[in-house]
């Protein structure tokens, strides 16, 4: 029994003491004290002569400390073992290179290689090893070497990590194509890959070689694969016709049984305001497909284009096509986006809340599923505030709020709880719901949430009576009714009589947007300038920047000085909001290739 303990006790302290070792000779060695390092790996390497990670780092330690006859010696000898891993070679062969003995180094790189010969499944372990000391070439040569001897092998992936560090784009490319079609991985796997190298430029030469690879192979062997990364290539350049055209292809030879690729390209040309082939593809999906749901959504966006710059000579005709619609489709739990489509266009584009309300209410008898009725409630919602039924619409929002609470809808329901409080003047419960979303898993919520809630608290405390908060509130609620002159004037009364006081730069920022909504530019861009020169403190001042900077870019087409305002958020303001578009778009702007 004694002997048992006396064993048990040896070898818990003898792995107590090689752990020991083992942490200590890893940490000398990240500090980069080799000295101190060398001692431990060298008591390690003798307990543990074929862990390969410690016979490395105790060679790697000699070669720091400048020891390369030891080093070699070492090498050696472990050469000299039976059945010695390959990769020492490469080890011995660098240990020359660093002595700047070539031809030596080259002679032990070559034996390795001459291993593949006998053991190509060595080709991955002699190819990481090349690549770990930079030596590229040869790394390329073990991977390639053992394909061909050993066609069930692949090492594409490999290869196209190496090509890219090389900058051979066109290898890059081919060797991740050849990944997809050995059906090693999966497209959107190399599309990430491959997304680090090209840009937003078709004249960009990364973009032009994919185009090249891409076409080349089309021709050879005509598979769908080349037609989707095709597509994938002309949307990420906006070249949504030539995306267009592929889809087109790729829907034709899938025998039309999905339009989901079509429907995607569609929203994303509508989102980019590429209006007219936006409405070539939708027009192209109603032709061509026989879901009635795609078809209707389809006829939705249509109208959604045509109410792009609609005038109120054209609005009757677009009340029209929505009352079409409804005949065609009917109110079902099916058309749900249609009902609240049309209540929406009837409140916030005619200004005639009234059957809006009707229509939703008598749409909240069918039967439905709690998102469904939940997507009613926050569209009725939001039609009752147009209307100044705040308390109802409170009402309907809180019935989300709780039965949906983890949900984003549930969260937007709290939001808007927190937007009609404010709009009613109801400032702390407003800040209540608001302390809440702050930490809402949607960003956009969370950051609405803090910029309402810093909105209301820091004018609260300045002025007890809230006057100027109010005025705030009211002009608000104008934007929200659509009423823009009114709002931009209710504004101009605050900025004219609460000169000085906090609420300044929230009302120049609000009256700039408003103004860029009336399409007067020059307006909005003086407004921001104003934020920035008076309040460069403030916490509006990156809304300021970015702002300012997507007006250059997209408005009075001065790259120059939208890049100056992205740079400013980039360099000033990190933890910004618009941070990582600013950073995107100042990278495009400069020419980079974008992730």
């Amino acid at each position: 029994m004694r002997f048992i303990l006396f064993l048990i006790t040896y070898i818990t302290f003898t792995t107590f003491c090689f752990a020991q070792d083992d942490f200590l000779a890893k940490q000398y060695f990240a500090d980069g004290d080799f000295e101190k390092a060398v001692v431990f790996y060298e008591k390690l390497v003798e307990k543990n002569p074929r862990r390969t990670e410690y016979v490395q780092d105790l060679v790697a330690c000699y070669q720091q400390l400048e020891a390369y006859q030891k080093a070699e010696s070492f090498l050696n000898a472990r050469l000299n073992d039976r059945n010695p891993y390959p990769t020492l070679l490469i080890d011995l062969g660098y240990n020359y290179a660093l002595q700047e003995q070539q031809d030596l180094a080259q002679k032990n790189y070559d034996k390795a290689l001459a291993i593949i010969d006998k053991n190509p499944n060595y080709g991955y372990a002699l190819g990481l090893q090349f690549q770990k000391y930079n030596l590229l070439d040869m790394a390329i040569k073990a991977f390639q070497k053992s394909m061909e001897l050993n066609p069930a092998l692949n090492f594409n992936f490999q290869l196209a990590r190496i090509y890219g560090e090389q900058g051979n784009v066109e290898a890059m490319y081919n060797s991740y194509l050849n990944l997809v079609i050995d059906g090693k991985t999966s497209k959107s796997n190399i599309l990430r890959s491959i997304d680090d190298f090209v840009s937003e430029e078709p004249e960009n030469q990364n973009n032009i070689l994919l185009k090249k690879v891409l076409l080349e192979r089309a021709q050879k062997n005509p598979d769908i694969l080349w037609n989707e990364l095709l597509s994938w290539l002309f949307e990420k350049q906006n070249q949504y016709g030539s995306a267009f055209r592929q889809e087109k292809a790729i829907f034709k030879r899938m025998n039309g049984s999905s339009t989901s690729r079509l429907e995607n390209l569609g929203q994303s040309a509508l989102e980019n305001e590429e209006y007219e082939i936006a409405k070539d593809i939708y027009s192209y999906i109603i032709e061509n497909t026989s879901d009635k749901i795609v078809q209707l959504d389809a006829e939705l966006n249509l109208i959604d284009i045509e109410l792009v710059g609609a005038t109120d000579s054209t609005l009757d005709a677009i009340q029209k096509k929505y009352e079409e619609l409804v005949d065609i489709y009917g109110y079902r739990s099916q058309t749900l986006q249609l009902q609240v489509a049309y209540a929406n266009f009837l409140t916030f584009k005619k200004n005639d809340p009234a059957p809006a309300e009707e229509l939703l209410k008598n749409s909240l008898e069918l039967p439905m599923s709690d998102r469904g009725t939940a997507y009613l409630k926050l569209a009725l919602g939001d039609i009752l505030v147009f209307n100044k039924k705040f308390n109802e619409a409170l009402i309907y929002f809180s019935q989300i709020q709780q039965k949906l609470k983890n949900d984003v809808l549930g969260q937007n329901a709290r939001f808007k709880v927190a937007q009609t409080s404010f709009y009613k003047g109801d400032f702390d419960w407003a800040l209540t719901q608001l302390k809440v979303l702050r930490s809402s898993t949607s960003q956009l919520i969370a950051n609405d949430a803090m910029q309402l809630s810093l909105l209301i608290s820091d004018n609260s405390l300045e002025d007890s009576t809230q006057t100027a908060l109010k005025k705030y509130a009211r002009a608000d609620f104008l934007a929200y009714q659509n009423k823009n002159d009114e709002a931009i004037n209710a504004l101009g009364d605050i900025l004219e009589n609460h000169k000085g006081e906090k609420i300044e730069d929230e009302a120049l920022l609000k009256q700039a947007q408003l103004y860029e909504k009336l399409k007067k530019y020059d307006n909005a861009q003086l407004n921001y300038q104003k934020i920035i020169t008076f309040y460069g403190n403030g916490i509006l001042a990156d809304d300021a920047y970015y702002a300012l900077g997507e007006l250059y870019r997209t408005v009075f087409n001065d790259p120059i000085k939208a890049k100056e305002q992205y740079e400013k958020i980039i360099y000033n303001y990190q933890d910004s909001y618009y941070f990582p578009e600013a950073r995107k778009n100042f990278r495009i702007l400069r020419g980079d290739s974008i992730n």
